[in-house]
């Protein structure tokens, strides 16, 4: 017992193994969300998150231990996201086909993800650094942890924030939509990419490739968007 304890102590300060649990985690929910036929609600991400926190919580792992492992899964975010231009070329046409409608939701997305966070949150009696934080929430990670840094925020707060708005959008849009009869595809990516970030953008390409392409452009213009708005709107609620 003694000796299973000791290996075990040794392990988990080994970073390959927080990153091989990631991974792992991820592939066995991929799986299960495979075999729920990719319903809504069967979000990989999600699952993986609880199986992760199920490991660290029973095996009494602080969060700094593991992510020190697995940084280099938030290390890839950033190729990830760049390689998303690789389908706004493929798509670039219905780009320009669609710009101004695109500017136009982006625009009304990008208002109203952030007024809204703010404004439920100051009438909840909601002030300070967790008001802050939760400005950036629909952005991508990167992106919403250096605008809430800026702007008084938390940015540890604000990523599990922009975690719980990617998973809840992945899950959220897809009955959404379908039940507002929006059919478009670029319609249905472009809301998604805007509202939930890389998550959302990730659940938009196993469904069609356009709306994945349309969601990425979303997800790239909201960034942008946000780092400049946030700030901006922020001082309105301080």
């Amino acid at each position: 017992m003694n000796d299973a304890v000791l290996l075990w102590s040794y392990l988990a300060q080994e970073p390959l193994l927080w990153l091989t649990t990631t991974l792992v985690a991820y592939t066995i929910s991929d799986w299960a969300a495979g075999k729920a036929g990719r319903h809504a609600l069967a979000n990989p991400v999600l699952m993986a998150v609880i199986l992760i926190a199920l490991v660290l919580w029973v095996t009494s792992t602080p969060y700094a231990t593991y992510f020190e492992g697995a940084q280099f899964v938030h290390f890839m975010l950033g190729p990830a996201t760049v390689a998303l231009a690789l389908p706004l070329y493929d798509n670039l046409p219905k780009v320009k086909a669609a710009l101004v409608p695109m500017i136009a939701a982006l625009f009304a997305g990008s208002l109203t993800a952030i007024v809204s966070a703010l404004g439920i949150a100051k009438a909840m009696g909601i002030t300070g650094e967790t008001l802050m934080s939760l400005a950036p929430k629909s952005a991508t990670a990167p992106v919403a942890l250096g605008v809430s840094e800026a702007i008084g925020g938390q940015p540890t707060l604000t990523a599990v924030l922009v975690i719980l708005t990617g998973i809840s959008g992945a899950i959220i849009a897809t009955p959404m939509l379908n039940a507002l009869k929006i059919t478009d595809w670029r319609a249905r990516g472009f809301a998604v990419g805007v509202a939930a970030h890389g998550i959302g953008t990730a659940h938009a390409f196993r469904i069609n490739s356009t709306a994945g392409a349309f969601s990425g452009i979303g997800m790239g213009l909201n960034a942008v968007l946000t780092a400049l708005l946030a700030p901006l709107i922020a001082r309105l609620f301080l």
